[in-house]
Formats: structure tokens, sequence, C-alpha cells
């Protein structure tokens, strides 16, 4: 298992355009993803589990993957999140 904590850096927070591209990418891996924040877990090729983790501007999230592409599944979410969902 391959797990990397990550921050929420776009000013307007997870809502249904970065959700739709966490799933997107997630889904083009064949590990399985998760995205956790605080005590609550979701699948990360779930638009409704993504959106519903209400994770808002500088939450914290770590993302977990189990399977084959497991490193680059996480390190792609990883520079996702990074550029900000391409919206700042």
């Amino acid at each position: 298992m391959t797990e990397k904590t990550l921050t929420v850096k776009n000013r307007a927070g997870i809502h249904a355009r970065p959700a739709a591209l966490i799933a997107q990418t997630a889904n083009k891996f064949s590990a399985e993803i998760q995205i956790q924040k605080d005590s609550m877990t979701v699948n990360a090729k779930s638009i409704m589990g993504v959106i519903t983790m209400a994770a808002s501007y500088n939450t914290v999230l770590v993302v977990k993957a189990d399977g084959i592409d497991e490193k680059q599944a996480v390190e792609t979410l990883y520079d996702l999140f990074e550029s900000k969902f391409e919206e700042d």
C-alpha cells in the first residue's frame, strides 16, 4: 500500500468539478484508491464519495492506493492537488 498526505490548495475546495477530476483520474488506474479525511474514508473513484468529504481550502487529506499501479496513482493524484485542479 502506498499513501501520501495532500492539502486542498484551491480556494473553492473540492466541489463538483474537482471531484469529477479526482474520480476520472483515479479511474485510470487499476489500484484500489481511497481518500481519507479525519475518520471518513471514501472511494476516490466515486464522484459522490469525493464530494461528501466536504473538503474545503487547506483541508489535509490522505490518499491511499493498493494495487499494481498504486505508486503512479498516488503521485498522479498528488500532482492534481498541487495544480489546484487548474482553478487558481
